[in-house]
């Protein structure tokens, strides 16, 4: 268990935390990002980058071989009145500005889509119901790409839907105009034998506000990469993830928050639970505060559960800090079973033994759950949490 770690302003070193340009942590292995998926070399399974993921479930999206097929997923945008919805080619300059792909599947997803889909929030529009966003599994292989994007001061909510089962490489960008807000929530609640591989890039513009909660039910392999940039000054991160990793699945997040622009603010949050004879959650959390990035204050924590026997968590905060004048940077990440002293107080009032430990892992996640602020969507995800506690009591 790696307890918090904490830098005062002015600190240069602390634990496990990386200062120099020459840092060898995982935001500096990777190749150079690219829009072409020729300039990656196919993974072999060692990289940094890759060591976690099983390449040979990845169904041929790592090495060129998965090739689109006509049944792949299909997007559909439902949008209150004033927001844009467009599809276009792969000629409009709106599409990768947000973020280049980083790794090899990102960049065949950029090359091989035919057509992206764009949400467009106008000026100062402030949405008072939420942009909702089904994309749903047709049993195919897809390549996708998906761009939400605010203008200076507009507000908007938005929600993912990813359903049934596919074999889907996707890019999505977020891009925030200055004083923009978004809150996005991208749920995977895919078929048991769907394959999902994302990048998400955000890019914050000037005293901006970014409140992402990526909710991972489903799929026999999910691995998201979202990734934050900054336009300008002021702006704010939050990175909040909910997981729920059962038998055999593959479950992986790997954060990344490029602190490029002085005084700017990030905090990650994610926690997840696994049950299951191999049951296998990744969480890397990668926070780079440049030299140029004064004033920064930036915080990621991990939290898991571990709820049976044969399950397996991976979990790597990373700071890398290339300048003492900012106001806090730290970490933490923990993983475990119940907590003791939790589960003999319930039980002590009464509680079956069962019910108290459903009652701890509601709990576990609920604190997340709720801060979304859509009563439809949150009743749903605690109603799909307690799916799956039913099966690990």
């Amino acid at each position: 268990m790696a307890e918090a770690q904490n830098i005062p302003v002015g600190s240069t070193t602390a634990g496990s935390i990386a200062v120099a340009a020459e840092s060898t942590v995982a935001t500096r292995m990777s190749a150079p990002p690219s829009f072409d998926a020729a300039d990656f070399p196919v993974p072999h399974g060692r990289e940094e980058e890759w060591r976690f993921t099983p390449l040979e479930r990845l169904r041929g999206l790592h090495d060129g071989t998965a090739v689109a097929t006509g049944d792949g997923v299909k997007v559909a945008v439902d949008a209150p009145e004033g927001v844009v919805v467009e599809t276009v080619g792969r000629d409009d300059a709106r599409l990768g500005r947000a973020g280049t792909p980083v790794d090899r599947v990102a960049a065949q997803a950029y090359s091989s889509f035919e057509k992206a889909s764009v949400v467009t929030v106008p000026k100062d529009t402030v949405l008072t119901e939420p942009i909702r966003i089904a994309v749903h599994g047709e049993g195919g292989v897809a390549y996708g790409h998906l761009v939400v994007e605010l203008a200076a001061f507009a507000e908007a909510v938005v929600v993912i839907d990813h359903t049934g089962d596919a074999v889907l490489a996707a890019n999505v960008d977020y891009i925030l105009g200055d004083g923009a807000k978004l809150t996005v929530v991208s749920v995977q609640d895919w078929d048991d034998k769907a394959v999902h591989v994302g990048q998400h890039n955000a890019l914050i513009g000037r005293d901006a506000g970014f409140k992402s909660f990526v909710i991972t039910f489903g799929g026999d392999l999910v691995r998201l990469h979202p990734r934050v940039a900054y336009a300008g000054t002021g702006g704010e991160a939050e990175l909040f993830g909910l997981y729920f990793t059962d038998k055999g699945q593959h479950q992986e997040h790997r954060l990344f928050v490029d602190h490029n622009t002085p005084h700017c603010k990030s905090n990650a949050v994610y926690k997840g639970a696994l049950q299951g004879e191999n049951a296998h959650a990744v969480w890397i959390g990668d926070v780079l505060i440049q030299a140029a990035a004064e004033g920064t204050d930036t915080y990621e924590m991990n939290r898991n559960l571990v709820l049976t026997d044969g399950a397996r968590v991976d979990s790597v905060p990373n700071l890398e800090i290339e300048t003492g004048e900012i106001v806090g940077a730290g970490h933490a990440s923990a993983t475990g079973r119940f907590d003791d002293e939790q589960l003999f107080y319930l039980m002590s009032r009464g509680i079956p033994a069962n019910e108290a430990r459903r009652l701890v892992v509601r709990g576990f996640f609920a604190e997340l759950v709720q801060q979304i602020g859509l009563p439809d969507v949150e009743e749903r995800l605690l109603a799909k949490i307690e799916t799956e506690l039913e099966a690990s009591v």
